[in-house]
């Protein structure tokens, strides 16, 4: 069986991008972003993963720039799309194409520290714990459905950078995981 062809969509770094196309058993065909000057473009780049980039203020709306993003998922045949650092909301026009087949990963237990900066509020509230959330997409800033959630501790002597590596670390080991398991369970059950 083939395996479902995914888009990653990006705004910065691509740490999470990077985790996902190391594991070889997952196949990136599409890397969107909102920022064409963003680092992830040249991993994509250096891995020939083609890539839609797009300025929203060149577009008269949410709707005009998700429409170009649906021609190129659609080109691209997208069956998935994984966020991954995308820092804009999706709106009707990809959450009605692709309803189920859209996941984030968000760096808290949510529903505590939704939206930006969720690491630095954590870590400014004195929480004891904070973690990673894997969810569905809805029209919610983080409220989707919960897939699966990984806590971590913030320790007495964390900095906001080591708490910061720890949530990523946690991040770079389940996204690939359970992005694996659902185009399998997905796959086999349709």
């Amino acid at each position: 069986m083939a395996k479902p062809n995914i888009s990653i969509f990006a705004s910065g770094r691509g740490s999470n991008f990077k985790a996902i196309i190391a594991d070889q058993s997952l196949t990136c065909q599409l890397l969107v972003s909102d920022n064409p000057t963003a680092p992830v473009i040249e991993i994509a780049k250096k891995h020939h993963i083609p890539t839609f980039t797009f300025e929203p203020k060149q577009y008269a709306d949410k709707a005009s720039y998700e429409q170009a993003i649906l021609a190129a998922l659609k080109k691209y045949e997208i069956e998935w799309i994984f966020l991954a650092g995308y820092m804009r909301m999706i709106g009707p026009n990809l959450l009605n194409e692709y309803t189920g087949k859209i996941v984030n990963i968000h760096p808290s237990l949510s529903p505590a520290f939704p939206g930006k900066d969720a690491i630095t509020r954590a870590y400014k509230a004195r929480s004891e714990q904070t973690g990673v959330t894997i969810h569905y997409v809805d029209e919610g800033m983080d409220t989707g459905p919960i897939i699966c959630q990984q806590p971590v501790p913030i320790h007495e002597q964390d900095t906001l950078e080591t708490l910061q590596t720890r949530i990523q670390k946690t991040e770079h080991q389940l996204y690939p995981k359970v992005i694996k398991e659902l185009i399998n369970v997905k796959t086999l059950v349709e």
